[in-house]
């Protein structure tokens, strides 16, 4: 994660975000833009394959549908829209179930489970700044994939903009998914040691 070369006392929009190199992936965090690059691990890239086939499989017949970055969460504050957003994020992997937060550059409004796999540079980030985000944004229910640990940290908004103290899950473990009744995920099928080493993603 790396904050560009910008003015840093500005603060960035959506629209902003737009006019920059298609090649790159931004995050705009309370309007500070931070750099996704460089690519995600292979661990990472496996890690969120196998989570998006249990999600896609097991929403498909629903009103839900689960997408991986990079994909547009646009989560405006009070007198913003979809274009002057500030907080724009990309979690790895994003389930909405209200058709009518999608719009053809990704969705705008808080989707109903966020996840974050995170690595040696993105821990800090994801557990707390966007931790805070998605509370304060509303989202039902927040996962953190910890691939070195093999575990899953799962978060449940219990009031306004606070989140519940974690539920982990270990790597062999059944997730029932609170905020998509009836759902569960199997980690026996996420966590798949092929000897693959370290975690160096920085998404």
């Amino acid at each position: 994660m790396i904050e560009p070369l910008r003015q840093q006392t500005a603060t960035y929009t959506y629209t902003d975000l737009l006019a920059w190199p298609e090649d790159d992936r931004w995050e705009l965090l309370d309007g500070v833009p931070y750099n996704m690059s460089p690519a995600p691990s292979r661990q990472h890239q496996e890690i969120l394959a196998a989570l998006y086939d249990q999600f896609h499989a097991l929403l498909r017949n629903g009103p839900c549908r689960v997408y991986f970055a990079p994909f547009d969460v646009r989560l405006p504050k009070p007198g913003e829209d979809g274009m002057t957003a500030s907080i724009v994020v990309q979690p790895d992997l994003t389930v909405i179930c209200e058709r009518a937060k999608l719009d053809k550059r990704g969705a705008v409004g808080s989707p109903t489970l966020v996840i974050e796999i995170i690595s040696p540079y993105t821990a800090k980030k994801d557990r707390q700044r966007k931790m805070r985000i998605y509370a304060q944004a509303g989202i039902p229910e927040y996962w953190i994939v910890a691939p070195a640990e093999q575990t899953v940290e799962v978060y449940q908004l219990s009031e306004p903009r606070h989140y519940d103290a974690a539920t982990v899950y270990q790597y062999d473990d059944q997730i029932p998914v609170s905020a998509l009744t009836g759902l569960t995920i199997d980690l026996a099928h996420v966590f798949v040691d092929d000897g693959a080493e370290g975690t160096t993603s920085n998404s």
